[in-house]
């Protein structure tokens, strides 16, 4: 009895120093996506699960709606309040211009950024981090990785003098990191276009799209062909344009037969039906889905990160670009010339001829099973 007792305490003590072990070696990492709408951070979800699967010690940084939706997701983890570039959207002005008259301004948030890093490194000691389009997150004591998808910054036909020089001042930058994961196929079938396939870095690694509704690692089905009446109006992006939108779409939903759902895209809890619409102001990703999955269309604006998300769903969609965004009137104009969907501009907008139309296209859908970026996180990890 006491040798079994004694072979009992020894193997528990075994047990206790590998799990000291584990924990001393375990990597602590930074994810901190960009506060531009929810894409960033709704793409760094998978990351961040996968992150954690293979043991290490996540710490979310961010700041705004991006760093809420975070917390909500991953109630467990820390969190670092790491304030961004607070870039005001231009009501009457196109993106371009307005980064081009803000780049004094952004250069030095960029300098700021970089500096709170370099302080955070003190006490935390990250071994990796991970930023989604912040810029100056990088760090000589740690592995950096940028994600983007956005190799090339695209601008008006008036300003595409001004693409070349972009791209030297992004490059410049991106090329400061490790890596750059871009979330898209690497050959001719893929969702970003010229975005990301006219210029490359040395760094630039292809991960394949990256989607939170694809965590189960199953390849999507093809887009559904039923021509229902189940329209989902998903509402995103930076304002005043959000609410702008808003107000356009609403008016337009008033006495429609269409069984409808919107998705505001802000983070409160409120729920209600107004004039027979059924309306959130945010859900969760498993509820997301699951909305998705059960209408016939889908509303919304064309970022990269709904785009991926509804590819990996297989859905079919009309997009209405924000005005002056053009990352996004490209990536609309693209998949209007691949058949997957149809847009139209805000101004101008009509829903009636937008559903209407939008049943010649094919829908969206891509293969997208997060197998790429599984295996990027288990060389991060191991």
């Amino acid at each position: 009895m006491p040798f079994k007792l004694l072979e009992y305490f020894n193997s528990f003590e075994k047990s206790i120093t590998i799990k000291k072990k584990q924990h001393k070696s375990a990597k602590r990492i930074l994810v901190c996506p960009l506060n531009w709408g929810l894409g960033h951070a709704t793409r760094c979800i998978p990351i961040v699960k996968e992150l954690e699967l293979r043991g290490a010690e996540v710490v979310i940084g961010g700041e705004g709606e991006s760093l809420e939706l975070l917390k909500d997701e991953f109630p467990d983890l820390a969190f670092i309040n790491l304030p961004g570039y607070n870039i005001d959207y231009p009501k009457n002005m196109g993106m371009t211009t307005s980064i081009a008259i803000s780049t004094p301004k952004l250069l030095y948030k960029i300098y700021k950024e970089h500096r709170a890093l370099k302080s955070l490194m003190k006490k935390w000691k990250f071994d990796v981090v991970i930023s989604d389009n912040r810029y100056g997150l990088w760090n000589s004591q740690a592995k950096s990785i940028f994600i983007t998808h956005q190799l090339q910054v695209k601008s008006t036909e008036r300003l595409q003098f001004l693409e070349p020089i972009l791209f030297r001042v992004s490059s410049f930058f991106i090329s400061k990191f490790d890596l750059c994961w871009v979330p898209d196929f690497e050959g001719p079938d893929n969702l970003s276009g010229d975005l990301s396939h006219t210029k490359t870095l040395s760094n630039v690694r292809f991960i394949g799209p990256v989607s939170r509704f694809a965590e189960n690692g199953n390849p999507t089905k093809p887009p559904l062909v039923k021509r229902g009446n189940r329209l989902l109006v998903i509402l995103s992006g930076p304002e005043p344009q959000r609410t702008i939108f808003e107000k356009v779409i609403l008016k337009q939903l008033r006495g429609s037969s269409l069984d409808i759902t919107v998705i505001r895209g802000i983070l409160t809890n409120t729920q209600k039906k107004e004039n027979g619409i059924k309306i959130h102001d945010y859900l969760c990703a498993k509820a997301m889905k699951e909305e998705i999955q059960s209408a016939d269309i889908v509303l919304s604006r064309p970022g990269y990160s709904s785009i991926m998300d509804l590819a990996s769903i297989g859905k079919r969609a009309i997009f209405v670009p924000t005005p002056g965004q053009t990352e996004q009137e490209y990536l609309a104009k693209m998949c209007m010339a691949k058949g997957m969907a149809y847009s139209e501009p805000q101004q101008g907008f009509n829903l009636e001829r937008a559903l209407k139309i939008s049943k010649n296209y094919n829908g969206l859908s891509a293969a997208i099973d997060n197998k790429q970026i599984k295996e990027e996180v288990k060389k991060l990890v191991d």
